[in-house]
């Protein structure tokens, strides 16, 4: 049974539409539950939808319940960093070595011997086009990656500068930091990127990731119920579900804490994207348009839980869409957001005009939203041609 909020009228056979979808996603090999949210631009109603349970003991799973954001945490992480870029307190343009010391990360980017770590710039960082390895699913030979380490072995915390010690260790840079001169280039996923850019709002704005993200994003929105574990305001939050690893739920306090994703609940996740998409977070709505000036296509990825081709990247965003020469044969909404590894998903359809969010909280399933999401907004936007 699907268990439902809404705000404003959702008519009879849209209802029926956004519960099998949940449904649906239930359904799923290894899921255990699924949570679907949806607005259109018109804000003619939002509705929220979840079904299974919350927790091992069988608490079911409610449309309000809190889950780990996993990567869509990206896009408000790249969200504060343009909001500083436009209070002209860093610009993303400036090298990385502008804000964190040189001998802090010195090492990082070498590739055939030779360091190209002062050439790396906040750009390079929010548009994966650094070439840095993932410091969590890639290791050196013969060891486990960090991410496989959690899951297998128990939990455990880390700080930034494990994060550069284990970059260090890798194998090295996968390609040059690449250039924003107008062309297209093959870039690759690396939370790497990400954990460099926490650190650079820490320092330039002297306040710890939870503090920077209640000044910039949950005051100016009003958003009460979003989270990093292990922040001061944890405590006075409802209990949330963990992400499941497989069988076993990840019940991994210290490591959700160091790997600095948020919790969050669909609503609240609809008001932040809303806000960004429109500009309304910004004091001039063309700083959020830094984030789809330009795509770079991921190239072909063997790692399966890492984004790889036919999904483009801008600045902190994604972009699901049909490739080109794909069209004739295939047709699929195209997509402007972020999706976690735990399969969680928050997207604008700009075709359909909707905002959606939700999640299958299930490391097994990171590419649960790209199978399902588009099938739903295609439904939705069929019902909106009748």
């Amino acid at each position: 049974m699907v268990d439902t909020i809404q705000h404003g009228t959702v008519p009879p056979d849209l209802h029926a539409v956004l519960e099998q979808a949940v449904g649906d996603l239930l359904a799923l090999r290894g899921i255990r539950r699924a949570v679907v949210g949806v607005e259109p631009g018109d804000r003619s109603f939002r509705w929220i939808g979840a079904a299974g349970t919350a927790d091992a003991v069988g608490t079911p799973m409610g449309p309000t319940t809190p889950y780990c954001l996993a990567s869509v945490t990206k896009l408000y992480i790249g969200a504060v960093v343009l909001r500083l870029h436009e209070l002209g307190l860093l610009s993303i343009d400036d090298l990385l070595i502008e804000h964190l010391p040189a001998e802090q990360v010195y090492g990082l980017h070498r590739r055939r011997g030779v360091d190209k770590t002062a050439e790396l710039t906040l750009r390079h960082l929010l548009g994966h086009a650094s070439g840095l390895p993932d410091y969590h699913v890639e290791a050196p030979r013969g060891k486990k990656a960090l991410l496989d380490q959690v899951v297998e072995e128990g939990d455990r915390n880390w700080e930034l500068s494990e994060v550069i010690h284990r970059v260090r260790q890798a194998k090295g840079a996968h390609f040059d930091p690449r250039p924003f001169d107008g062309s297209r280039y093959t870039i690759r996923y690396s939370d790497t990127n990400f954990q460099l850019l926490i650190a650079v709002i820490e320092a330039v704005t002297r306040y710890s990731i939870h503090e920077a993200f209640a000044e910039f994003l949950y005051e100016p929105l009003g958003l009460t119920r979003t989270w990093h574990p292990g922040s001061p305001t944890e405590a006075a939050m409802p209990l949330a579900a963990l992400p499941w690893a497989g069988d076993e739920p990840l019940h991994r306090p210290l490591a959700l804490r160091s790997f600095r994703d948020l919790f969050s609940t669909a609503e609240e996740t609809l008001l932040f994207m809303r806000a960004l998409i429109t500009g309304a977070l910004f004091d001039v709505p063309e700083t959020a348009r830094l984030m789809v000036q330009h795509w770079n296509p991921f190239a072909f990825s063997l790692i399966p839980k890492a984004p790889s081709w036919p999904i483009e990247y801008g600045l902190a965003m994604m972009r699901f869409k049909t490739p080109r020469f794909l069209e004739p044969f295939l047709s699929a909404p195209t997509l402007l957001g972020h999706t976690g590894v735990s399969g969680s998903w928050l997207f604008y359809a700009p075709d359909a005009d909707c905002y959606i969010t939700g999640t299958v909280d299930q490391l097994t399933a990171p590419a649960v939203p790209f199978k399902k999401v588009p099938e739903l907004v295609q439904r939705l936007s069929s019902l909106d041609s009748r």
